[in-house]
């Protein structure tokens, strides 16, 4: 039986399923803290961070991992305001997410306390459906309801304040049926809604009439698999993903063109550039150069939520409705395309492409191409495993060179691309799924925003997991690469003082907090080094010594970036010229056939 308000809200949060939270004490939520300690793990464990950031990010990364809700604990003042970041995350890739703040006692509202912030207005926009407090506990049980309801309903950050005096208070154990009182229950029935049969047909008339069709799905279609794919062979159309929905399809079928925009790759441009039907499913792609133009194609838009339908694109049918469901009843709508022309030069660009990267994850470096790294892991990944991915170059080697099987699972940091995501999301799918092995792909400046701190708390519960595996790649190039090609690319030099990271011994360290850690400055030592790592049983830390050189180059390489490679050289970058030579060497292997193992073009049914 609850004995305190705090006790009370502990024990509601694990009838609605949560029995995992993510955070860090203070004296604002010290009798929620005593709470879940009188709980105990086996009805609520407790994740410490090393920082309320990290417990944010860990609760969106739970969440996109688990696809169930994810809850973080901050406490009042400095440590809810340290949350934000990780909530924005969430908030922005449309991830359930509920944080729990403490507050300064009630007495003292309104008198400049010490620690006194205005929460309300602080979490009003980044938990813009759900922020309340809880002054009285007869709100406790209808707070928590709502803000686990509301999160998992509209798949947003909902936040619950609760004044450290609250949370002492005796809990009230039957609610008094009288006026004001509010008698909520637990429960969310799955939203599979469907739109109805006339969008369903109007939706149909138009990807019938198309003869060159681009599906492009995201997140949104993450549970949808089958049913995109049935889709896409019925239609013999081409498959693009946003960087959120990279799992959603494997890259190993001859019909997916990759990840879209600024980080993907050219056959999923030269498929948005020549198509006459768009077909978007569960994304809000922002990059619309990268989608038809306007007049070109006709559209027809797929979201469970109707405000970000029509948002990118004109799109002539919008169709309200989970994804999955709605493609099953779309289906039998759609006529067999038997012209495969389409399918059939698609199939040809995607199977140059890969033998471009791998001509391009072979080109020299100094001392390592970093692309090599993500094409020697590739072919190595786990049948189930995790992949997180920072902010970064590392996001576009993620999204080119791996191919992502069947069932694997991955993610990063979207909407809002923020520095220091990958490790905590790590963390969170690994207490998601302790038995599935886990890869963070990190850049070493994010590893140096708080990547660091994160291997500690990895070093203190990773033998809570069944399997052990979690390896942390570290590009260690002493560069903020992607903002030093950014700089480029407007043509300006890289700047030195803004951009150059200080040396750190990332293996050494790793073996310090007793990980294991592998150091490779060596191309023909990768792949022994990935063996190693996804054996090894406890974390490993693999540092790579990467290139900086090696350009991030858009998928369409175009006289225009060498212009801006050379304004940035003739203005005095240190780096100019190997800037310009590495921009060559990318340019050079798209036009030379691989000389290295390809598989055989794959046949289009």
């Amino acid at each position: 039986m609850a004995r305190t308000v705090a006790d009370q809200l502990v024990q509601r949060l694990a009838e609605w399923g949560v029995h995992r939270i993510f955070g860090y004490p203070g004296d604002g939520i010290t009798g929620l803290t005593a709470a879940i300690h009188r709980a105990g793990p086996e009805q609520m464990q407790f994740v410490q961070a090393r920082h309320e950031e990290m417990a944010a990010f860990m609760a969106c990364g739970h969440a996109k991992y688990s696809g169930t809700v994810g809850v973080c604990i901050a406490t009042s003042g400095p440590g809810a305001i340290h949350l934000l970041n990780g909530l924005y995350d969430a908030r922005m890739d449309h991830q359930p997410v509920v944080a729990i703040v403490g507050q300064q006692a009630r007495s003292a509202l309104g008198g400049d306390y010490q620690q006194e912030v205005d929460l309300l207005s602080l979490f009003k926009d980044v938990a813009s459906e759900f922020v309340q407090q809880i002054s009285v506990p007869a709100q406790l049980r209808h707070v928590v309801d709502r803000a686990l309801r509301i999160a998992l309903d509209r798949r947003c950050v909902t936040c619950i304040i609760v004044p450290n005096d609250v949370q002492e208070l005796p809990a009230l154990t039957e609610l008094p049926h009288q006026h004001a009182v509010l008698h909520s229950g637990i429960g969310l029935q799955s939203n599979g809604a469907l739109p109805d049969a006339a969008s369903l047909h109007a939706a149909a008339e138009v990807l019938n009439a198309g003869e060159r069709v681009a599906i492009l799905v995201g997140a949104g279609a993450l549970q949808a698999t089958d049913e995109v794919l049935a889709v896409a062979e019925r239609l013999g159309a081409g498959i693009a993903k946003s960087l959120l929905g990279k799992a959603v399809v494997p890259d190993d079928l001859p019909y997916v063109t990759g990840v879209a925009g600024l980080v993907g790759t050219a056959p999923s441009a030269d498929m948005m550039q020549h198509c006459d039907t768009l077909l978007m499913i569960g994304s809000h792609f922002p990059y619309t150069e990268f989608l038809p133009a306007e007049g070109q194609a006709r559209g027809v838009q797929i979201d469970r939520d109707g405000r970000r339908l029509g948002l990118r694109f004109p799109m002539e049918v919008n169709l309200v409705g989970d994804s999955a469901a709605t493609l099953r009843e779309l289906l039998p709508l759609l006529k067999l395309k038997t012209d495969r022309r389409w399918a059939e030069r698609i199939a040809q660009q995607v199977h140059t492409w890969w033998r471009v990267l791998e001509n391009r994850a072979h080109t020299p470096a100094e001392p390592v191409n970093p692309q090599r790294v993500f094409w020697e892991l590739s072919p190595r990944l786990p049948d189930d495993c995790m992949l997180s991915c920072d902010t970064g170059t590392a996001a576009v080697w993620f999204a080119r060179d791996l191919k992502l099987r069947r069932g694997m699972l991955a993610s990063l940091s979207g909407g809002l691309a923020s520095m220091g995501n990958a490790l905590p999301y790590a963390i969170a799918a690994k207490y998601a799924h302790p038995s599935r092995p886990a890869i963070a792909l990190v850049g070493d400046g994010a590893m140096q925003m708080n990547g660091l701190n994160a291997l500690l708390t990895i070093a203190k519960v990773w033998r809570e997991w069944r399997d052990p595996r979690l390896v942390v790649l570290v590009l260690d190039n002493h560069d903020l690469n992607l903002v030093t090609w950014e700089q480029r690319a407007a043509g300006q030099p890289k700047f030195e003082a803004s951009q150059r990271l200080p040396e750190f011994p990332y293996a050494a360290y790793a073996r310090l907090i007793g990980l294991e850690g592998i150091e490779v400055d060596r191309p023909d030592d990768i792949g022994q080094a990935w063996d190693a790592a996804l054996r090894c049983r406890r974390p490993v830390l693999l540092e790579i010594e990467t290139d900086p050189n090696v350009p991030p180059t858009p998928p369409q390489v175009g006289a225009e970036q060498f212009r801006a490679y050379a304004a940035a050289l003739l203005r005095g970058d240190p780096e100019g010229l190997k800037s310009v030579i590495g921009a060559a060497r990318d340019w050079w292997a798209a036009l030379v056939p691989a000389s290295h193992h390809v598989p055989p073009r794959p046949r289009v049914r």
